[in-house]
């Protein structure tokens, strides 16, 4: 990896989920909650109707940082807090997610890159942090 420091940002990507993307998501997983394909599961728990898995969501949003460093055993270690749902709507278009990432600190080879997650311009992931190994 070329020299790394603290500022530099990473390539955005941006994911499209769309309800097949759930329904594949939910047999690799074996997460079957009805709340990742039923908008009248997910209504009934009080949520404005599909959403998708918080697994997915945070598996895809280390892809920025595995796209980044080329590597995904260079990757320490991992954490984020879901804040906020991101509701798939039962359409071809279903729901666009932006994912993007900084190196906030390097210190002896390892670099700590904070992520963020934007679902309709607002932030889905709280304190996302990924530390990752660029000696």
């Amino acid at each position: 990896m070329t020299q790394i420091e603290a500022g530099t940002a990473l390539p955005s990507i941006t994911a499209t989920l769309t309800r097949e993307t759930l329904v594949r998501y939910a047999g690799a997983s074996t997460d079957f909650n009805p709340i990742h394909y039923s908008d009248a599961a997910a209504v009934a728990l009080g949520l404005p109707g599909v959403i998708a898995h918080g697994m997915l969501t945070m598996g895809t949003a280390l892809r920025v940082v595995t796209d980044w460093c080329g590597d995904p055993s260079r990757v320490l270690s991992y954490y984020v807090r879901f804040v906020k749902s991101i509701t798939v709507e039962d359409t071809i278009e279903g729901a666009t997610v932006t994912f993007g990432g900084t190196v906030s600190k390097v210190e002896d080879g390892v670099a700590t890159v904070t992520i963020d997650a934007l679902f309709n311009g607002t932030k889905v992931l709280g304190g996302a942090k990924a530390e990752v190994r660029v000696d």
